[in-house]
């Protein structure tokens, strides 16, 4: 057994130094280095919020049909908003080490960026709880950006889902934090 592993309690995760080599650091994994899910329960419930962005970039023939509401699936950027909250309520079935949330709200905006033809989804997550809602905002951005994607891919199959972010976070121990 490591010194770390000596001075920590079982089951007690320890926050990371610097220099430290990141397998020890890493909440998400035990002693031995196998993966679990972090203990939550002696942490304080505090107002959380996390908001991330997503981009679908396509052609000019497609982001027309998208921006002019001419697709045959139907009201696309509808379909993405809906997507987007659903999978926001489903992450911890997608992410294995996610904690369940009861999440008090998630809204999906889309913006057209007419000179990138681009979608640009941003997803805001906000929740009163022990941990925070980054993944659900991330997980909301991509899910509204893979249903852009499934909404024209008929037109055009080189579109392209680019960089997904967190742009900001606030709540919890770790504070406030901004791209």
């Amino acid at each position: 057994m490591s010194e770390t592993e000596k001075k920590t309690p079982p089951g007690r995760p320890r926050r990371p130094r610097a220099g430290e080599p990141l397998r020890r650091s890493v909440l998400h994994v035990d002693a031995r280095g196998r993966a679990r899910m972090v203990d939550v329960g002696a942490k304080s419930a505090t107002r959380r919020v996390a908001v991330a962005r997503g981009t679908l970039a396509m052609g000019r023939e497609s982001f027309e049909a998208l921006r002019g509401g001419r697709l045959a699936k139907g009201d696309a950027l509808a379909v993405a908003r809906v997507a987007g909250i659903q999978a926001a309520k489903r992450t911890s079935e997608i992410v294995p080490l996610c904690h369940p949330l009861a999440l008090e709200s998630v809204e999906v905006d889309i913006e057209l960026a007419a000179s990138r033809r681009e979608a640009v989804v941003t997803a805001t997550a906000r929740t009163t709880g022990k941990t925070g809602v980054e993944m659900e905002a991330l997980t909301a951005a991509c899910a509204g950006c893979l249903a852009l994607y499934d909404m024209i891919k008929a037109l055009d199959r080189g579109a392209a889902i680019r960089e997904v972010v967190l742009l900001q976070k606030s709540g919890g121990r770790s504070g406030t934090y901004r791209r």
